[in-house]
């Protein structure tokens, strides 16, 4: 982990010793979306009353305890809207020396009630407005959203650091979009969440359209990369419902050479983070210490957290409510853009940014119901 990472990771350490729903939030609240329906979900099974045993003794009970004060859970006082930034960075941010890329932008919008939202993504290749950024040496100019990160990233002789590139990068889409501020966000290596996924018991997704790998063998393994571009047999995800291990889900969801290209991939990424959710929700996890703790070194190095004014576990917290129907999936369409006849980037189109004005408004409902397209069913 990295900067406002290691700060994280040792908060997290500082929990070990509380109770179990505290080390659920410490872990999951680090892809922030999975937290808190489990949170929610195991604080419902403290909230049970636990029957006596059926052989209990009936006389000479002990005098009950006298109750408890109760607790205020944290971030109880936070309220809505929320505005997180979650970003997939490429698989060789451990490569010595190289400048993280944002592969998936991702902005996950709260609303005021802190139970319903909206999940949607910006095309990495978007043309956008990088602001000038001093820290990095960078002086600002007009590319594609990817660099942003990388061009934040620069530390000089130092190491890249994705953290201060999400710094850049939060400023480029808040300029973009009009959302003045993130509460918090994410920079998730999704080579990470391949063992995520494993320890959920793989996830279950809906396959909309065909997807032919470009990096990985019906078996699993990586194709041959010779002469710049692989060869040798293709993993292939059929439509229908699918039932996928870690490397097939993350496999799936990162294929942009498809129908829709990067629109598409966008698209895909959004339903393996509902599924996730989904997943978590689901299994016994909040109640396995066992699991959790299997959980802790799943996620390793591959999430840096990045909160603001409060820290990860009350945003877990607030975000208690949230659930896979609670969340809608947007789809945001846009375009490719030229210059002198070669490919510059992409651009949303006036349906797409209208979207997001809607949203900075309170009005996104009304808007998709006006747009029903632009909602992802599955």
């Amino acid at each position: 982990m990295t900067g406002t990472g290691n700060e994280a990771h040792k908060f997290w350490q500082r929990l070990r010793g509380r109770r179990p729903v505290l080390l659920v939030a410490a872990a999951v609240v680090a892809v922030l979306l999975i937290g808190g329906a489990v949170f929610a979900a195991t604080r419902s099974d403290e909230a049970t009353p636990k029957a006596a045993p059926s052989n209990a003794p009936t006389e000479s009970a002990p005098a009950p305890a006298p109750s408890p004060t109760p607790t205020v859970q944290p971030g109880a006082d936070m309220r809505g809207p929320l505005d997180l930034l979650l970003v997939g960075v490429d698989t060789r941010v451990s490569v010595k020396g190289w400048e993280p890329h944002a592969d998936a932008v991702l902005i996950l919008h709260v609303n005021a009630d802190l139970e319903s939202g909206y999940l949607f993504s910006l095309p990495r290749d978007l043309v956008v407005d990088i602001p000038a950024f001093p820290k990095a040496g960078y002086r600002g100019g007009t590319t594609k959203l990817t660099h942003a990160m990388s061009y934040g990233s620069r530390r000089g002789k130092g190491e890249p650091s994705a953290a201060q590139g999400f710094q850049l990068l939060s400023q480029t889409v808040s300029k973009y979009t009009g959302i003045k501020k993130f509460q918090a966000g994410a920079i998730l290596n999704f080579g990470g969440f391949e063992k995520l996924i494993n320890e959920l018991g793989g996830v279950d997704l809906y396959v909309d359209q065909k997807v032919v790998s470009k990096h990985r063998q019906p078996n699993g393994k990586p194709r041959t990369l010779r002469g710049g571009d692989y060869v040798g047999p293709q993993a292939t995800y059929n439509p229908g419902n699918r039932h996928f291990a870690g490397w097939q889900a993350i496999d799936y969801a990162r294929q942009r050479y498809t129908a829709g290209g990067d629109y598409a991939r966008q698209r895909h990424q959004q339903q393996l983070i509902k599924a996730i959710l989904a997943k978590a929700l689901s299994t016994g996890l909040p109640t396995d210490a066992d699991a959790i703790q299997r959980l802790f070194k799943a996620l390793g190095g591959s999430v840096d957290v990045i909160a603001g004014e409060r820290t990860p576990v009350e945003y877990g917290f607030a975000l208690s409510k949230l659930r896979p129907e609670t969340l809608k999936l947007v789809s945001l369409p846009g375009g490719g853009v030229g210059s002198g006849g070669g490919y510059r980037g992409e651009q949303l189109t006036k349906e797409g940014r209208d979207f997001i004005k809607a949203l900075r408004t309170g009005k996104a409902d009304a808007y998709l119901k006006a747009h029903p397209k632009l909602v992802v069913k599955r």
